[in-house]
């Protein structure tokens, strides 16, 4: 008799951890369910905040097919989206931004690095642009800069938001252009309309306004930067949202292909200056990195990622 009710308390116990077996098996798959409805769902706001605030920068690797001198280029672009606190009164990055009390401000800084090469020569251009996040208190951009390396010479351009204008200082080695300072009336950048789209989730206002072309196109067409009247449209779908900007006065189109969910990347994009060929850029690879940190000869693994050429 004891032998029967030992082996049926032993049945009881097995029968009971086989159900709790059965129980935890079935649990991590109902997690599983949870974490990829989470992973689906839309984007709160302060998924801004934990991106972009997060001690690394966007960087992005692009195919470029560059219109130059009556021919496509083979090149590459790399765009690098990364926050700074910036100064309003200097328009510098802060060493010390604790101590700047009212004169700091948070921007979305974009270095847009494009090369190329033509014949036997190379072009390295560099763009950078700082435009504040609180957009509504600080409507316009900062600040850009624009230098142009090649084997003939290099230019430098640089626009700086003073009040209702932009100071505008530029040296060339062209004789035509040579050294130059003036003010523009305030505007849009075309430079800054990367920037808008990351900051603004993906949104850029639709109708006609005035931008500024870009300084790559200026030099290269070698025409005088002033604010040209532009139209912007939209079309969306799941997948993508397409901004189109036709210039009024210009003959120049661009688009923009955004990703339409956050964090909204650019996609890839094209700039038709109407001589038939149109520049692309696509987008390669995407990394979040801090990169200044990463200096050492196995931080070079990093560019492989990035399938980086130049």
């Amino acid at each position: 008799m004891y032998k029967i009710l030992l082996l049926l308390a032993l049945f009881t116990t097995l029968s009971c951890q086989s159900k709790q077996e059965q129980k935890t098996t079935v649990n991590p798959e109902v997690s599983e369910s949870n974490t990829t409805k989470k992973t689906n769902e839309t984007p709160k706001p302060t998924d801004f905040k934990s991106y972009w605030y997060s001690g690394k920068a966007e960087i992005s690797s692009y195919t470029l097919k560059q219109s130059k001198y009556g021919t496509i280029r083979d090149g590459e672009v790399v765009l690098i989206f990364v926050t700074e606190p910036f100064s309003l009164s200097k328009q510098v990055k802060l060493d010390r931004p604790q101590t700047a009390g009212t004169d700091q401000v948070s921007v979305m800084k974009l270095n847009h690095v494009r090369k190329f090469t033509t014949g036997i020569y190379d072009y390295s251009i560099l763009t950078s642009t700082f435009t504040p996040i609180d957009y509504k208190s600080h409507p316009f951009t900062l600040k850009s800069t624009t230098s142009i390396q090649e084997w003939c010479g290099q230019t430098f351009t640089q626009l700086n938001l003073d009040g209702e204008k932009y100071n505008f200082k530029q040296f060339s080695y062209f004789e035509s252009e040579g050294d130059d300072t003036r003010e523009l009336a305030v505007a849009l950048l075309e430079e800054d309309l990367m920037t808008r789209i990351r900051i603004q989730n993906g949104q850029l206002e639709a109708g006609e306004i005035a931008i500024i072309p870009s300084t790559i196109y200026s030099r290269s067409s070698h025409k005088k930067m002033n604010a040209s009247k532009a139209t912007i449209s939209k079309t969306e779908t799941q997948e993508l949202i397409k901004y189109t900007v036709t210039y009024l006065n210009l003959d120049r189109t661009l688009t923009f292909d955004v990703e339409n969910q956050f964090p909204y990347k650019i996609m890839g994009w094209t700039e038709d200056n109407g001589d038939g060929l149109v520049t692309t850029a696509t987008l390669k690879a995407s990394l979040q990195e801090p990169y200044w940190k990463q200096k050492s000869i196995a931080d070079e693994a990093k560019r492989d990622e990035l399938k980086l050429k130049h």
